[in-house]
């Protein structure tokens, strides 16, 4: 899959292939070569540094983009996967377990989007049922049984919609995730890896430390969705995410969340690897700071941090808890 603003980059990747694979031992050639690498470096940064909310939205759903199972894989030792939500049905998009960070015992949970077209129709492309949050709900408690930290990777488009998942209890299963992770004594660790959806992403989201990559947003709505009920227009989608501050920048600015981590040139579907490194490494530093903190400091902590959120402040004032 290429995005529209990426086809500029890979006319220049496929033009430098291609003179690689004329070139042989032509020394003619390299020249030329050595100036398209550099057109194509300068192309990448001058195109991924002024990326706009909408693009970024874009690269946060790109399919290639490592998914829970790839943070899963190379962040743990040990993951022990737990099913079910012990009332009747056990949902593939949301996946979760016990599993070793580092030197930190964890309950690791997330949006499973599935990585081919078999398991993403399975897993429902991340948009988990009732039966899925009720079973976020069961690894919450049992977090709190065990007096281990959580990390949720959030990758979600949004809860399912469908008629069927309300009359099951869909909103009352993310409400009762939002008020579990409210009250849990233990250290909370949320990273948004992709897409942040409404309901669907927030129910991982009430955290003492919340993480976003650069190229992932968290929003209560699509932009498209957006567009269509403000605008009347679902093609005012990049309109609509400009308006909604739904980067990562932005919502740190805002003081959503705590830490934005840096992709590597061009979004981390084009280096994977790296991009786990780096969210490999902000867990390990928040759980190193929050187990040091006794479980009523987690829990006030984490009230106070909510409660600043969207406080008005006078010029020069400092933020205070109401």
């Amino acid at each position: 899959m290429i995005l529209e603003f990426e086809k500029p980059i890979k006319e220049l990747e496929a033009r430098v292939a291609e003179l690689h694979r004329l070139a042989g031992s032509n020394e003619g050639l390299q020249g030329e070569i050595s100036r398209l690498e550099e057109a194509l470096d300068a192309a990448k940064k001058r195109i991924y540094a002024h990326l706009t909310p909408y693009q970024r939205v874009q690269v946060a759903r790109h399919p290639d983009r490592p998914n829970f199972r790839s943070y899963r894989d190379a962040m743990t030792d040990d993951f022990y996967e737990l099913s079910g939500d012990h009332l009747g049905a056990d949902d593939p998009a949301v996946r979760g377990g016990l599993a070793r960070i580092g030197s930190h015992s964890v309950m690791l949970l997330g949006h499973d989007k599935g990585d081919e077209v078999n398991s993403r129709v399975a897993s429902n492309f991340g948009m988990a049922h009732p039966e899925g949050y009720r079973k976020a709900g069961r690894l919450y408690g049992l977090a709190e049984r065990f007096g281990t930290p959580i990390v949720a990777l959030v990758d979600t488009p949004g809860a399912f919609a469908g008629r069927e998942a309300e009359e099951r209890g869909q909103a009352w299963a993310i409400s009762a995730d939002l008020m579990a992770l409210a009250r849990v004594p233990v250290p909370v660790v949320a990273v948004v890896i992709g897409e942040g959806g409404s309901g669907g992403a927030l129910a991982m989201c009430v955290a003492d430390h919340v993480v976003m990559l650069e190229n992932s947003y968290l929003s209560v709505i699509a932009p498209e969705a957006c567009a269509a009920i403000i605008f009347r227009d679902p093609k005012r989608a990049a309109e609509a995410a400009e308006a909604m501050k739904i980067t990562a920048r932005d919502l740190m600015a805002h003081g959503i969340i705590d830490e934005v981590l840096p992709e590597p040139l061009g979004g981390a579907h084009n280096e994977p690897g790296t991009a786990v490194e780096a969210v490999t490494h902000a867990v390990e530093g928040a759980l190193a700071r929050l187990s040091k903190l006794g479980p009523e400091a987690l829990v006030k902590g984490r009230y106070e941090r909510y409660r600043r959120i969207g406080t008005h402040l006078v010029e020069g004032e400092a933020a205070k808890v109401l």
